[in-house]
């Protein structure tokens, strides 16, 4: 078997991609699905779309490269994290479409929960700040408002999962309801420190235990797919939320490695190494990943899930400081969809190039509320300093400087929380192939942004995660040794002219915060 299949949901596509021992790509599929905004601030998916559209993926993938089952080592899976999911254990049918993460709708639930005086306790245990944003609230949300389901979930009827859990379930027909760690961390259910789900967080938030998966380690066979759905039956043994996956393609293996992914949102991890870092600048705590002690080492690998529960004893945990923001990539695709301002995505930059700068017209993107370092779910979007001169041009330009005006703003708190100074900034996503904004970002970190030559680093990681379980590659090293530097931007701008700018985007932020909040 000389190659692994992995599968990356993301939030408005299913994409699968066929990695060689090199980890070279030998086959694509993709495949967009529908986006429901049913009220403002609501953003749903219908979760059997996904997995139909992703086992679609899995199938054009493999055609793609001219490869079967029997060729196929190990089945990796990287999802859209704190999206979620309630179905039934017998059939298998949602309870209601699935609530994305970018979803608003629990702000208010969020906000009783912290005048209630659980806010802080939530984070000392979690990491996360108690925002709509994870999915604890969301599932609390579900078992509130369907008819029926808290005592269905209290009976045992019911299954809750994130995306990865979903397709587990699927891929196996239902005979394994499991997650990993990293997206465990993601629920505002999961203790960082005893590493396991927590009977208070459940408590708190009202969630029966019996709706929740196993926790199983990040790189470990937890099952198998049906035969009927891929021809064989192929082990699932990697699981991470996309961002988790993307850190371990990048080999962000040790403390103070850092990247940055440009999808629809943009977020930045740095790994501080094996214990959490508590975020004095409103950053979350975060798994990154779990492995079995000797894997993690080189060494052999382990075989087999490996349980949970309390310190995950035989298992080596990597944590994160990560930032959040919920709106990058989308901001072009609102130029595209939203204004008309341009045909493609991919026309952003040269109608960006066109201008030397944005003529001091400032876009802040908050459409779904501002993340970190803010937390603001109220924010909206604003474009300020338009004058009668301004472009189009000047308004593309403003989009994409926003995004790297976002990202300053994570690393700046990620060197305040971890007393590190970055060295460079491994890049991914989509929009990481915009040279303009790849070397703007690196006028205004000022450190260098490396793009790696495998850009898909996503779909990397969690073939990664299956192949280092099933001996396909050797361990973090050999994962490690295949990394290679695509393109290295290097910072051109003036100290001072970068305290300057990012001083008057905090200005223009000032005037999106708090914009939607509910008159008293």
């Amino acid at each position: 078997m000389t190659y692994v299949l992995a599968l990356d949901q993301g939030t408005t596509s299913s994409r699968a991609i066929v990695f060689d021992r090199d980890g070279v790509i030998r086959g694509v599929g993709q495949r967009e699905f529908r986006q429901y905004y049913p009220q403002p601030g609501w953003v749903e998916h219908d979760a059997d779309e996904i997995w139909r559209s992703q086992l679609e993926t899995a199938r054009q993938a493999m055609r793609n490269a001219g490869v079967g089952a029997a060729d196929i080592a190990a089945i990796g899976i990287a999802n859209q994290r704190e999206t979620t999911v309630l179905w039934e254990r017998v059939t298998g049918r949602p309870l209601a479409r699935a609530i994305v993460w970018q979803d608003r709708r629990t702000a208010g639930l969020c906000e009783a929960l912290r005048q209630a005086g659980h806010g802080q306790r939530l984070q000392q245990r979690t990491g996360l700040v108690v925002d709509a944003y994870f999915a604890g609230t969301k599932l609390a949300w579900l078992l509130d408002k369907m008819p029926g389901a808290r005592a269905r979930a209290e009976r045992g009827e019911l299954a809750f999962g994130t995306i990865d859990s979903w397709l587990v379930w699927k891929l196996t027909g239902g005979a394994v309801h499991s997650t990993d760690y990293g997206n465990a961390s993601r629920t505002l259910l999961f203790d960082l420190h005893t590493r396991d789900w927590s009977d208070e967080l459940l408590g708190i938030l009202g969630v029966p235990r019996q709706l929740l998966p196993r926790i199983a380690p990040s790189s470990a066979v937890v099952g198998h797919a049906l035969p009927e759905w891929l021809g064989g039956a192929i082990p699932i043994a990697g699981v991470a939320g996309d961002q988790q996956a993307a850190t371990f393609g990048q080999a962000c293996f040790s403390p103070g490695m850092a990247k940055n992914t440009y999808g629809t949102g943009c977020f930045m991890l740095m790994n501080v190494g094996r214990r959490p870092v508590a975020s004095r600048n409103q950053l979350l705590a975060t798994v990154g990943w779990a492995l079995p002690r000797r894997q993690a080492a080189g060494g052999p690998v382990a075989r087999g899930p490996a349980a949970g529960g309390p310190g995950a004893a035989g298992l080596d945990i990597d944590f994160m400081l990560e930032g959040s923001i919920f709106v990058a990539g989308a901001t072009v695709q609102w130029l595209r969809d939203g204004l008309g301002v341009i045909n493609r995505s991919d026309d952003v930059e040269a109608l960006a190039a066109s201008v030397p700068d944005t003529g001091d017209v400032f876009l802040v993107p908050a459409f779904a509320g501002l993340g970190a370092p803010y937390w603001d779910p109220y924010a909206r979007g604003a474009l300020v300093g338009i004058t009668r001169g301004t472009t189009k041009a000047h308004i593309a330009r403003a989009a994409l400087e926003a995004i790297a005006f976002q990202s300053a703003e994570l690393l700046a708190a990620m060197r305040r929380d971890s007393g590190i100074a970055l060295q460079e900034l491994r890049v991914d996503g989509g929009a990481a192939h915009n040279d303009l904004l790849m070397q703007f970002q690196a006028d205004l970190l000022g450190v260098p942004v490396v793009r790696p030559r495998v850009t898909e680093t996503t779909a990397l990681g969690a073939a990664s995660l299956a192949g280092c379980a099933v001996g396909f590659w050797s361990g973090q090293d050999e994962v490690s040794a295949q990394w290679r530097v695509g393109r290295r931007f290097e910072p051109g701008m003036a100290g001072d002219e970068r305290e300057r700018r990012m001083a008057r985007w905090a200005q223009a932020v000032q005037h999106a915060r708090g914009w939607a909040r509910p008159a008293p």
